[in-house]
This record gives structure tokens, sequence and C-alpha cells, in this order.
């Protein structure tokens, strides 16, 4: 059995390398992957938590694209040098320094440059990650008396655009609640929601999640107390709602493929009323591009 752990996480381990080479620019060592491999080369790596973009050209010089800012205006110098580069044969009034966007444009300068070169631009612009989580929550939609709280688990696909990366994202949610002998009620639901990253760093990023459309199948025991006589009821439901449940959450990027996700969830709802607690509901989980 050991041998078989050991065996999974090599593979995911290799699962989440990618390629890189070691240069030496200005004096300094990069570790950068190879983008586009042609007349124009792009190379790019996550940098001390910020994204760092190279090209390098037939007689193997190798310059970094910047974009400083001054004053509170960016002088966009990787736009001058581009120009400089493909001689102006290209608009770069449109180019975002962006891995998708860069890699468009000299994948571009490339196939207009040779005959030969292949083109290895992907022309999906949207990223997926996978994800699963577990925590604890109290349930604050539900009839809580006690504030009882109880584990939950699930995962997740988080739906991007590519353009390094969007603040802008939906996501397919799945989670299950579990119950306990003093809170008998249990749920899994499906969710469809939205996301807006705050904070947007290759590092870190911090978001405001809102679901806005749950699918829950639902199991409980209901306790009345009528002239001294409790009696026992099992209910189950399944609802669809469009409740507009908010949340928070942060991802902490471990690789480059791979984020520690962290959520603070069901805040409150637009559409749904809160029964008298307030939201205890924490998830931890981890999450990897596909």
């Amino acid at each position: 059995m050991k041998k078989i752990v050991v065996l999974f996480c090599l593979i995911m381990s290799f699962s989440f390398t990618e390629a890189q080479e070691v240069h030496y620019i200005n004096g300094e060592r990069f570790e950068l992957k190879t983008e586009v491999d042609g007349k124009l080369d792009l190379l790019w790596n996550v940098i001390d938590g910020k994204y760092r973009y190279f090209v390098k050209t037939v007689s193997d010089n190798i310059i970094e694209l910047k974009n400083t800012k001054i004053d509170g205006k960016f002088q966009e110098e990787y736009k001058t040098l581009l120009n400089e580069l493909t001689s102006e044969t290209l608009s770069t009034k449109r180019l975002n320094l962006t891995l998708f966007s860069l890699k468009e444009f000299i994948d571009t300068y490339n196939s207009n440059s040779d005959s030969n070169y292949q083109s290895t631009a992907v022309r999906n612009k949207l990223q997926f990650r996978l994800g699963v989580f577990g925590g604890l929550t109290n349930s604050p939609f539900i009839t809580n008396p006690d504030n009882l709280t109880t584990p939950q688990f699930g995962g997740e696909l988080e739906i991007l655009d590519v353009n390094q990366i969007s603040r802008h994202a939906v996501f397919l949610q799945a989670k299950h609640v579990l119950e306990q002998d003093e809170l008998q009620y249990s749920t899994t639901e499906i969710a469809l929601g939205y996301r807006f990253r705050v904070i947007n760093k290759a590092a870190f990023s911090l978001y405001g999640n809102v679901k806005f459309a749950t699918l829950n199948f639902t199991t409980a025991k209901v306790v009345t107390t009528i002239d001294d006589v409790i009696t026992t009821q099992d209910f189950s439901q399944t609802a669809f709602d469009v409740p507009f449940i908010f949340g928070v959450g942060a991802d902490i990027r471990l690789t480059n493929n791979s984020y520690i996700t962290l959520a603070y969830n069901e805040l409150f709802a637009i559409l749904l009323d809160n029964q008298g607690n307030f939201s205890q509901d924490f998830t931890i989980g981890y999450k990897f591009n596909l």
C-alpha cells in the first residue's frame, strides 16, 4: 500500500511540473519555460509571486518584457520592444502583457515570417481548475437552535478566462453536509456560481463568491411535541432555488499549477432567510489546473 501511495505522489508531482531551462540574463539566474519556439521565442515563469516574460531572438539574446509604472502611468516598454523586434509588422495596440496575449502575438509573427513554423497557440481561451474541499458548517439557513456544526466535503470545477488570469470565473460545485446525532440533517447540494477576484496576484488571490442557483437533496428528522408526546418524522425534499448566497475565499499558490483554497461560505443570502445563527461555514481545500 505504501508503494502505491509513493507511486501516486510521484505521478502527481510529474503531472504538475513543466519543463524549465536555466538562463542567465544580465548576471541573474532564471528558470524559464519556453511557451513559443520559433524565430522569436517566448519564455516565462512565476518568479517571487510575479509573472515575468522574456523574448529570445535568433541571435540568442534574451530580453525581458516590461511594463513599468511611473507617476501612475504604465510605460508599456514591452510594446516598443516587440515593435522593434518584429519591424512593426504587427500592431501592438491591443497587446496585453499576459501569457495568452503574448503567445498569440509571437505565434502570429513566427507564422508570418517563417513558412515552416508550426503554430503552437491554443485558441481556447478557457482554463479549468478542479478542486476538492472539506470543513465545518452550522447550516445557517436551517433551524439549528443549538448552533451545532457538522462536517462537510465536496468538489468544484472552476472555469476562468486564460488571459492571465481573469478576475472573473464561474464554478460548478457539489457538496455534502453530514448529519450527526444532535442535528439529524444532511443535504447534498449542486450549485452554479460566479466568482470575482478582488486581489488577483500570481501567488495569492482573494475573491467574493455568489451561488445563484442551487439544487438540494435534503433529508432530516423533524421532532414535534404535542401534549408531552414526542414524535419523530423522517423528512426528505428535493428543492431548486435561486438564493444568491454570498461568501469569500482565497487561493494560495503551491506550485505553478496547484493551490490551497480557503473559504468562508454562506455569509448571507438575498432570497433565503437566516434562521438566527451567524455563518460558521469554513472549508479548506486543494485545486489544480487541468
